[in-house]
Parts: structure tokens; C-alpha cells; sequence
């Protein structure tokens, strides 16, 4: 089974693919984690990226559909994959669904995850994040322990992104409304669109991406 997870920033698709690569196991393709690994890979597409992320360039849809090409092919997802923070834009969609079908792989859900402006700031300005494991903590719904420890591998060394302030994050909601609502349209209008409310509580939301799921 593959899925895409849309929403917002802070809409909380981390945290819902974490789970479900535990609990179903399921590959979490995040662009961000893919640069970072091909960067360092050493492979002939490894060192295409690092060239273009040291002039400082935007790297290419064709860069991430290759390295994406490149994870599907290795085909060692039990449960398939979720593509996190990608497509984008319509393009990267259009893309994307090109390279599945060359692959005669299919897109079996996209969730919307729902949320609301106002609520997202409040979420996101009190985000903290364990820098060892990446278990995301907030200030008022789920305070660091009081011992200073993670809870989910004790470390203790917690991190808050530069750009969660509230001036930084409706520039990014500001991105995101321009750029990549429109595959909401898009991925409704293939009836392949699921909408949930992404602002209940974390294990809500969990099930209710679990009832699309089945």
C-alpha cells in the first residue's frame, strides 16, 4: 500500500508516518532524508545532489523522482510507502503518478490531513523535538519529562526548529496555500482523496488514518 500524507506544516504528517512505519510497516520516504542520504552515498546520483546543493541550488523534480525511482526499486517496503513532502506541487504529481505506473505500482490513498491556521500557530511556536530520535514534544500537550529525558529513548538533548515562530510559519503556510493545495483538487477529483481532522488528539487522528487504511 502506498500513501501520500498532505497538510500544512505542523499538520502533524511526521508523526502519523513514524507510526505507521512501526506499526505497519511501512517505508517513510522523506525528501529531506533522501538528499541528506544520497549527499553522502558516494553513488553517481549522490554526487549530482551534493554539486547542486553546494552552489546553494533548489534541487530539481528530476533529481527527487530519480532518488524516489531509486527507493522503489529496491522494492524492501513490507508494507509499502508513504511519500512525505512530496509531490509539492502539481507537477512533482504528475510525476510521481508517471513513475508508479512505470513501475506498475499503484497511489492507494492520499489523506488530507485538516487543520486549522490559528491552531496550527499555537501547535508549532511550542514544538520541540528530540534530537536523538526525533519524538516530537510540545509545551502545553506534551511537556518535555520533568527528568529532561526522552521517553521514547531517553535522551536528553531537545531541539526547536529556527523557523518555528509564528512570523516564519505563515510564510511557509503562505508557500504551502500557493504551491501544494492544489493536489488537494487534484487527488479528489482521481477519487483518490481522504480528509480527516488532523487536530484531535494524536491517537485520534492515528485512528482515523488506520479506518482509511483498512
Amino acid at each position: 500500500m502506498n500513501i501520500i500524507l498532505l497538510g500544512p506544516p505542523g499538520a502533524g504528517k511526521g508523526t502519523q508516518a513514524r507510526r505507521l512505519v512501526d506499526e505497519r510497516k511501512m517505508i517513510q520516504l522523506s525528501t529531506g532524508d533522501m538528499l541528506r542520504e544520497a549527499r553522502t552515498s558516494g553513488t553517481e546520483m549522490g554526487e549530482k545532489v551534493a554539486a547542486v546543493m553546494d552552489r546553494g541550488d533548489l534541487v530539481t523534480d528530476d533529481i527527487v523522482i530519480g532518488l524516489i525511482r531509486e527507493k522503489l526499486e529496491a522494492g524492501d517496503a513490507e508494507g509499502g510507502y508513504i511519500f512525505d513532502g512530496f509531490p509539492r506541487t502539481l507537477a512533482q504529481a504528475d510525476a510521481l503518478g508517471q513513475l508508479l505506473t512505470e513501475l506498475n505500482k499503484t497511489l492507494d490513498h492520499v489523506i488530507e490531513m485538516q487543520v486549522d491556521d490559528e491552531a496550527l500557530v499555537t501547535r508549532i511556536t511550542g514544538r520541540a523535538t528530540c534530537a536523538n530520535c526525533g519524538e516530537v514534544y510540545h509545551d502545553a500537550t506534551k511537556p518535555i519529562p520533568a527528568d529532561g529525558h526522552c521517553t521514547n529513548c531517553n535522551g536528553t538533548e531537545f531541539t526547536r526548529r529556527a523557523d518555528d515562530t509564528e512570523e516564519a510559519l505563515r510564510t511557509r503556510l503562505l508557500a504551502y496555500y500557493k504551491q501544494t493545495s492544489p493536489l488537494i483538487g487534484y487527488y479528489y477529483a482521481k477519487d483518490a482523496l481522504e480528509s480527516i481532522d488532523g487536530l484531535k488528539a494524536m491517537d485520534e487522528v492515528a485512528g482515523a488514518i488506520s479506518r482509511v487504511l483498512s
